[in-house]
């Protein structure tokens, strides 16, 4: 196995929204992530790749640390807080543009257990200015003892390098874990039933994104045409929701499909038909089986 300078794992750590997925995405320079501003969108412990000629950074993007309500919030936060216990580097990960509180303190808590070193990134840096960047950062610091401190806009492309090199100084000579042109270990089952669910979630409000699962039953493709040939289902809790998924005469359902083909024809590399429907599976969230059949969590 190719040996390098540094190489080793950093789990990305912090509340809802505070810009794990989003900082992944930049660094990896691919949609391998989904992203909203609704909590619960990260439901996959899901690994990507950094590879430099000396180095390879295996980044690992976790659910947001939240109070859960319910079976599937206590598997999520499971799955977050099982990931600092066995990796290099430890990063929390806290929303500049908001005050430190009580949730990135009991984060931080955890993260000040963990073995591992640990780097403070304070994200998106383009919504304040410097003083208030420098007065949250002071605050950040006061959570936890860090071993570096990185100010970054993954929106922004601002200092993405600035984090690779704080981060990989932090790990170990090792071997490289995954191929160099790997960028994520996620399955393309998981990443196109994700990239279905991305899009519920920009279309929805109130309860509905929280109880929106889907499961992809079939995956082909034709030779012929060139086209990979989807089957999914959404999954919601109530017939109500169901109604908003749907949407009046299909119009929802329909506007879901065509802006998830456009992101699957990218991932594929292909034409994509795409098959979905809209079925209830009341209190799926309360269901510990059906949490890990979808893949959710630990389940992953």
């Amino acid at each position: 196995m190719d040996e390098v300078s540094h190489s080793g794992f950093a789990v990305l750590v912090g509340r809802p929204n505070a810009g794990k997925s989003t900082l992944v995405n930049a660094l990896v320079g691919s949609k391998v992530a989904i992203v909203s501003d609704k909590a619960q969108t990260t439901r996959h412990r899901l690994r990507a790749v950094l590879d430099r000629d000396d180095a390879q950074v295996v980044l690992i993007d976790t659910p947001g640390l939240h109070k859960p309500i319910d079976a599937l919030g206590e598997e999520l936060n499971r799955s977050a807080l099982r990931a600092l216990t066995d990796v290099d580097v430890a990063c929390l990960l806290v929303d500049a543009s908001k005050a430190v509180g009580r949730g990135d303190a009991w984060v931080a808590a955890h993260v000040a257990a963990s073995p591992a070193s640990k780097v403070l990134v304070m994200t998106k840096s383009d919504l304040v200015d410097q003083l208030e960047m420098e007065r949250r950062t002071a605050e950040g610091l006061e959570l936890a003892p860090f071993d570096a401190v990185v100010n970054v806009s993954a929106a922004d492309r601002f200092n993405l390098d600035g984090f690779v090199d704080a981060v990989t100084e932090l790990l170990p000579p090792g071997p490289r874990y995954f191929p160099r042109d790997m960028a994520t270990d996620q399955t393309l089952e998981v990443m196109i039933a994700e990239f279905i669910r991305e899009k519920v979630l920009l279309h929805t409000f109130d309860e509905v994104p929280h109880a929106v699962g889907v499961g992809l039953e079939d995956l082909g493709y034709n030779t012929k045409t060139d086209t990979s040939v989807i089957y999914a289902v959404v999954y919601v809790e109530r017939d109500s929701q169901k109604g908003i998924v749907v949407g009046k005469r299909g119009g929802m359902i329909k506007q879901i499909g065509e802006e998830a083909r456009v992101d699957l024809e990218r991932l594929l590399g292909n034409k994509v038909w795409l098959d979905l429907n809209v079925k209830v599976k009341k209190d799926w969230r309360r269901d510990a089986s059906q949490i890990r059949r979808f893949g959710y969590g630990e389940g992953g």
